[in-house]
């Protein structure tokens, strides 16, 4: 039940790795012509497909959603005042490098209190709308909590023009059916395989809004194969995913993803199906939670504001102690319950790949 931190991997991405293997021994540098001319464009009609966006052009690729958001990061002047708003539930990646720019004198950050979520959408807009932030930042679904920030991406279409505004979809993409299409050339979306398309690491994207004319400071030489706006002086961008394109990376991760999309589309597996499909076991499990009176896993230490249409794909629980959440995922551990915890936080997750009559009423006992 740590599918939320790993999600296992289709058989189909095996035979997809050695593919990459041979594509690449065989055709040594001009296995570029063919990731570029034909898997990355395939795999970023996938994305486009699933959320919903309009340009599948507008998707840019990278290893990690962290240099994706740094190389966004860098389109701005740090020797002016940037001021980024966003919530104290972010993961870690971010935070931590929220906390490294703040040590800047020209940088200031404002987080904004997840909880009580069912106010946050009012508190979060009313900071969104004083028009006085370049960026902000926030997470469809909290990778602490499991909770899906309560209508987030209304409040998304509303944004000042004035504002960048990025989602972290990482535990959204493809477990909670999405539809970017009213907002994709607002924000930033950014995601990736590693979680719930089960493709693993080192496969990642960001959809940039169309007409953006952000110039990263971090670049790299991808990005020197766009039509270039200005090819006579100075560093030009084109503009498509290239403008936030990096350098040479693995793309065994690509072949991957673009197995599972393809194995997904023949068995009619969409991401409606397989969230109607986690929300039964979820379902399953609160009532033999119910039912268990478990001291630690029970309905007050469960985070939550909307298990029906507001939650992701994993639960989370308050133990009460670092020790409290140790000792419990040890004795899940006995049990061949796999979990994982993030200090007094444990965290249980639910997959496509969890039988339709999974009973959990062991868990409790």
């Amino acid at each position: 039940m740590a599918c939320h931190s790993h999600h296992y991997w289709p058989d189909v991405t095996l035979d997809a790795v050695t593919a990459y293997w041979h594509d690449a021994a065989q055709m040594a540098d001009s296995k570029w012509d063919k990731i570029f001319g034909e898997k990355i464009p395939a795999f970023q009609r996938g994305i486009a497909s699933t959320l919903q966006l309009p340009d599948p052009a507008q998707i840019a690729l990278a290893p990690n959603t962290h240099e994706l958001i740094y190389r966004l990061l860098s389109a701005f002047d740090l020797s002016q005042p940037l001021r980024i708003l966003t919530t104290d539930g972010e993961f870690y990646s971010f935070a931590r490098q929220l906390l490294r720019l703040e040590e800047l004198p020209t940088v200031d950050v404002v987080r904004v209190p997840t909880e009580p979520f069912a106010t946050l959408p009012q508190r979060f807009e009313q900071e969104l709308q004083s028009g006085e932030y370049q960026l902000a930042y926030a997470s469809q679904v909290f990778f602490d909590s499991g909770v899906a920030f309560p209508g987030l991406l209304d409040l998304a279409a509303r944004k000042p023009d004035t504002t960048e505004m990025v989602i972290d979809g990482y535990h959204g993409f493809f477990a909670r059916p999405t539809d970017l299409s009213a907002i994709a050339d607002k924000v930033f979306y950014t995601a990736g395989a590693y979680k719930y398309l089960g493709a693993g690491e080192g496969m990642c994207f960001m959809s940039i809004p169309r007409g953006c004319q952000l110039r990263p400071l971090n670049t790299g030489w991808f990005a020197e194969m766009a039509e270039l706006e200005n090819r006579t002086a100075g560093v030009g961008f084109g503009n498509d995913w290239l403008r936030f394109a990096g350098a040479t990376m693995d793309y065994s991760p690509l072949y991957k993803a673009l197995a599972v999309f393809e194995l997904y589309a023949q068995e009619g597996i969409t991401v409606g199906s397989i969230h109607d499909y986690v929300l039964q076991n979820q379902r399953r499990f609160l009532s033999a939670m119910d039912a268990a009176q478990h001291p630690l896993l029970n309905r007050d230490t469960l985070i939550a504001h909307d298990l029906e249409n507001g939650h992701g794909h994993f639960f989370t629980f308050r133990c009460g102690s670092a020790e409290n959440a140790e000792n419990l995922q040890a004795e899940l551990r006995k049990k061949n319950v796999l979990c994982d915890r993030r200090q007094q936080l444990l965290r249980l997750g639910f997959a496509l790949y969890h039988p339709a009559d999974e009973t959990f009423e062991r868990l409790f006992q």
